[in-house]
């Protein structure tokens, strides 16, 4: 599966099954700050950044609220999914 993780201003496409909110907020602690030569915290084994995709194949979105606001690109870019049937789950408010 393939979808993307949204952090404020930073977004990552992210393979991997939909992570739930503990795993999201792995998921963005751990490659949001450069650590060379760090391994991946077990929990979050199951996914890697992908950088290349078409965004016809995301299936998932997750937002991570953060400290700045979301980019206009990406914002568009959460709406066509949404108009796509795509739940943009937001790890502050839901639950999933």
């Amino acid at each position: 599966m393939v979808g993307i993780l949204v952090h404020g201003d930073n977004h990552f496409i992210v393979r991997g099954p939909l992570p739930d909110r503990e795993v999201a907020r792995a998921l963005i602690q751990h490659w949001s700050i450069i650590q060379i030569g760090a391994t991946a915290p077990r929990l979050i084994e199951g996914w890697r950044i992908s950088t290349k995709e078409f965004r016809e194949k995301l299936e998932w979105a997750v937002v991570v609220p953060g400290d700045s606001e979301i980019s206009v690109g990406v914002t568009r870019l959460l709406d066509e999914l949404a108009l796509r049937g795509i739940t943009v789950h937001n790890s502050h408010f839901d639950s999933w």
